[in-house]
């Protein structure tokens, strides 16, 4: 069971509304409750706050984060966009009925609601100003203490506001942006992990904004599935074509399907040959493989040159060697 709180908070009755959040919001769950293929995936919960009639008030937003971090579920995970807020006694996110900042829900006592949970693994993500702060102590802001299974992942830092642009938060659109497919792996599994670093290489160093995270696990968990750039019988056919670590494949012109620019003499197209030249094309173009004294592949078959696997294709050899492909 993988359970998702999504918020979002436009509306607050104190003033200073929001434009994005609620949009965020929807994205988010968009993006969790199915894979890619259209299997279930999260089993949503959308809180949203648009207007005075449609509020999400501190009770029900604690209630509900309290009834999340209850389960005892596989992923258990908080997702909020809205207002957030940071004083001497700490960090907070704001509810629409808040009457100050430090009317919120304390970010510290989100941290002991998670770390006390019996979810196999809890997942905060705050798109909200200084939600930086969320895993640390007031009066410790450098210290974090992030239980078993933990992971925190926030828009910025504690001192840093949360930008949205065109509707919508930075952080959030980066986000589903690696959701829907742009941090996944080669067997098609998305992590926090892969997450953070497409937000990360996204947002500069010179960005007003950075993203924190922060963990405490033993193993990532896909939080969702696309379809992998590569078949997964080609990629595991790795440890056939280079059967061991720094081995050279042999090509020469048989394996090249083109008959135009080939020199007199050179060996005809060979259909099995063929067949696997295109494995070891994708395995290149993934960044898995590189031609050896060649600009590329096909002058690496028609010059009689080898070909190498990169430190990542010898990353993926290894997974498929040990059988951890899918892991």
């Amino acid at each position: 069971m993988k359970l998702a709180l999504i918020v979002g908070i436009d509306f607050y009755q104190g003033g200073g509304r929001l434009h994005g959040c609620v949009n965020d919001a929807y994205s988010v769950e968009s993006m969790l409750k199915r894979h890619d293929g259209g299997a279930v995936n999260f089993e949503c919960k959308l809180l949203t706050a648009s207007g005075p009639d449609k509020m999400v008030t501190k009770t029900e937003l604690k209630k509900q984060i309290t009834h999340l971090f209850a389960q005892k579920a596989e992923i258990a995970l908080l997702y909020f966009a809205g207002h957030g807020h940071l004083e001497s006694t700490g960090g907070y996110i704001i509810p629409s009925d808040a009457r100050s900042g430090d009317d919120g829900i304390s970010l510290s006592e989100i941290l002991i609601l998670a770390n006390g949970s019996p979810a196999t693994n809890k997942i905060i993500l705050l798109d909200s100003c200084h939600s930086g702060f969320a895993g640390s102590y007031a009066g410790s802001p450098d210290i974090s203490n992030l239980s078993d299974g933990l992971t925190i992942m926030t828009a910025s830092t504690a001192e840093q506001y949360a930008s949205e642009v065109d509707g919508r938060g930075v952080f959030t659109s980066l986000m589903v942006d690696a959701l829907s497919g742009s941090a996944s792996n080669l067997v098609g599994k998305i992590t926090p992990g892969s997450i953070y670093a497409h937000i990360d290489q996204s947002l500069g160093g010179w960005d007003t904004q950075r993203p924190v995270f922060k963990t405490n696990v033993k193993n990532f968990v896909s939080l969702r599935e696309v379809a992998p750039p590569i078949v997964l019988d080609d990629l595991r056919a790795i440890t056939t074509f280079f059967p061991s670590a720094g081995f050279e494949f042999e090509l020469d012109p048989s394996y090249e399907p083109e008959i135009t620019g080939r020199p007199d003499g050179a060996l005809s197209p060979d259909p099995e040959n063929v067949r696997v030249f295109g494995i070891l094309q994708q395995y290149n173009r993934l960044n898995l493989l590189v031609p050896i004294d060649a600009p590329h592949m096909w002058h690496a078959a028609i010059e009689s040159r080898s070909c190498r696997l990169t430190a990542l294709g010898e990353h993926y050899r290894r997974l498929v060697e040990k059988d951890r492909l899918g892991y």
